[in-house]
């Protein structure tokens, strides 16, 4: 896989994400907490302890301290320590503590009962057109305390106990910071299990990038953007005809090949009108338009507003209203200062 990083890399260095502040769970004896449908990915780590974690219904997963995991948007779920525990309502249950790691079960009894403490936190899209490459994500992923990915990360679980446990300056932005590493560790073994023996392709984007063929393809067209590409020639670089290329790279990624290079061009585009100040004619060429007309053309194509409108309002972007887009997973969240509203796309 150490070819295929490139793509993930380029998305990931594109996210433009709002991560929630941390929470904790810490609970003895017998419990369970059921949560509603969620309109953002969760994710969590287990610090001590045990829980099992279900999803829509789903078989119950087990999880260890060290196991870290994933929960794609638009699932209820439900987390336990006895499987025949009556379930209470997590949002009330939240609700009615002041503290940001919530206590349940009998804590008295402590001596005698294993305490488990879970940490977590939460993370929403603020663009749609991320939000449609990560599609591919499964319900639930587990990351194993055994995993280079688990591994790699449980030297900063001591820090969300420090995070959660007391108001400190800085604490927000280190929260995010946290939560965003998790994420992005969470992508990294989901890509590393679909592609281990005997595991199940992913569907959508990510699962592409395991497909040698596609994910080259991939790879080419993210390093080489701007290059006028057609269907015939990314099929002939990856060995493939231009009919069986089209309709393999559509099966996989969810778009035609030329729709999803125009889209990664305009997401590439729109980091930088969120984070330069250079030109928008200046990138019109960078990203192979003939002219700052046709970029702008373009951008309004796959986002609903113009470069310049999207540099003063991010948030009023509205590519999954458009035709030709698929239906999404996850939920644009609604902005927070006042532009137009995109949260129910």
């Amino acid at each position: 896989m150490q070819s295929l990083v490139d793509p993930l890399s380029d998305v990931l260095a594109s996210l433009n994400v709002r991560a929630g502040s941390l929470s904790g769970l810490e609970a003895w004896g017998s419990w369970a907490l059921r949560f509603g449908v969620h309109e953002h990915i969760k994710i969590g780590a287990v610090l001590d302890g045990f829980c099992w974690l279900t999803v829509d219904g789903a078989e119950p997963v087990r999880l260890e301290a060290g196991d870290c995991f994933l929960l794609a948007a638009h699932e209820w779920f439900a987390v336990c320590g006895d499987l025949d525990a009556p379930y209470r309502s997590a949002e009330e249950v939240y609700r009615a503590s002041s503290s940001r790691i919530v206590q349940i079960g009998e804590a008295d009894h402590a001596a005698d009962q294993e305490r488990t403490l879970i940490l977590g936190g939460s993370v929403d899209f603020l663009d749609a057109t991320v939000a449609l490459l990560l599609s591919g994500l499964p319900p639930v992923v587990a990351i194993r305390a055994t995993t280079a990915q688990a591994k790699a990360i449980q030297p900063l679980l001591a820090l969300f106990v420090d995070e959660v446990s007391a108001v400190r300056l800085g604490t927000s932005v280190v929260s995010e910071r946290l939560i965003e590493i998790l994420f992005i560790q969470a992508l990294r073994a989901v890509v590393a299990g679909a592609d281990a023996p005997h595991k199940t392709a992913l569907p959508g984007w990510l699962g592409a990038l395991g497909e040698p063929r596609i994910g080259r393809a991939l790879l080419i067209m993210h390093q080489q953007a701007a290059r006028p590409w057609t269907v015939a020639t990314l099929g002939a670089h990856v060995g493939m005809s231009r009919a069986s290329f089209a309709a393999r790279f559509k099966e996989l990624v969810g778009l035609p090949p030329l729709v999803y290079l125009q889209r990664w061009r305009i997401l590439a585009a729109s980091r930088e009108l969120r984070c330069t100040k250079r030109t928008v004619a200046s990138m019109a060429a960078e990203w192979g338009y003939s002219s700052e007309a046709a970029f702008s053309t373009a951008f309004k194509r796959v986002t609903g507003i113009s470069p310049t409108q999207y540099r003063s309002a991010p948030l009023a972007a509205v590519p999954a209203r458009l035709n030709g887009w698929p239906a999404l997973p996850f939920r644009v969240p609604a902005p927070v200062d006042g532009h137009a509203d995109s949260s129910d796309a």
